[in-house]
């Protein structure tokens, strides 16, 4: 993975294409409803939309860049 400033970095916004994330990231966690206040309390945001399907959650870091929590049950994993 490579990490390199943005020099004209515009945060993103949920479901804007003309601000579209810049990266994913999928955290696995084992309970959603034991992770989801904590990733609050550091600061997360539900992101509209997000009507808390079973298996992943989306939310927002404080700056804006949307995340999702996932369960095993919503990632196909190979045998």
């Amino acid at each position: 993975m490579v990490v390199q400033r943005a020099y004209d970095f515009r945060a993103p916004r949920w479901r804007d294409p003309g601000r579209p994330a810049q990266m994913h990231v999928d955290v696995m966690v084992d309970d959603l409803d034991l992770a989801e206040p904590k990733v609050l309390a550091l600061g997360a945001t539900l992101l509209e939309g997000s009507d808390k399907p079973i298996g992943y959650r989306v939310y927002a870091d404080p700056v804006g860049h949307p995340f999702c929590l996932v369960t095993r049950e919503s990632v196909p994993l190979g045998d």
